[in-house]
């Protein structure tokens, strides 16, 4: 449904502004209590703020740890289809969190890819037709204290070899399951 309505949505408005306003506003979102107040024109750049509220505060007054994940989760993800294209199949594979220090303030999560960065993956997956990314991190207040240390684990690869292999895993479950007998 989302894909769907973003391609409508592209007809009139740019990327940037879909992700910043649209993106804000879906149900998806919303839940999460982050917010996007910036995404540069490119989209290589979105800085996302997690307000402390009634909705993310836990029994010790601090921010609820799932509500940072859930806030900072798709936005790389996003972020890699529309760089890369429809080449590509992108998907977040893990996440791991080190909380440094409990939040309570709003907190800070910058997104950022480099051109050069976007271009070792590129060639990355025409060499390897899968990758997995390595994406570090950080959740701060407006001054750059950190309050956690975040690395998502990304799954990139060519959408010809993907669906390949997704197709041969299949035929080798379905032979598999006819020689699997129960005693």
């Amino acid at each position: 449904m989302y894909k769907k309505i973003n391609k409508f949505l592209s007809i009139v408005f740019k990327p940037s502004i879909i992700y910043k306003y649209f993106f804000n506003i879906s149900p998806l979102y919303i839940r999460t209590t982050g917010n996007i107040k910036y995404v540069s024109e490119d989209v290589y750049k979105i800085i996302v703020e997690i307000p402390l509220s009634y909705k993310n505060r836990n029994y010790a007054g601090t921010m609820f740890g799932g509500s940072i994940l859930s806030a900072t989760d798709p936005i790389y993800m996003l972020q890699l289809i529309h760089i890369l294209g429809s080449e590509y199949i992108i998907w977040d594979k893990s996440v791991s969190a080190e909380y440094i220090k409990p939040i309570n303030q709003k907190a800070i999560a910058i997104f950022e890819f480099q051109r050069e960065e976007i271009e070792q993956i590129k060639e990355s997956v025409k060499k390897n037709n899968e990758i997995t990314l390595n994406k570090k991190l950080h959740i701060t207040n407006k001054l750059g204290n950190v309050f956690c240390y975040m690395e998502k684990i990304i799954y990139i690869a060519d959408k010809n070899y993907y669906k390949e292999k997704v197709r041969n895993k299949n035929i080798t479950i379905h032979k598999v399951k006819d020689t699997v007998s129960i005693l």
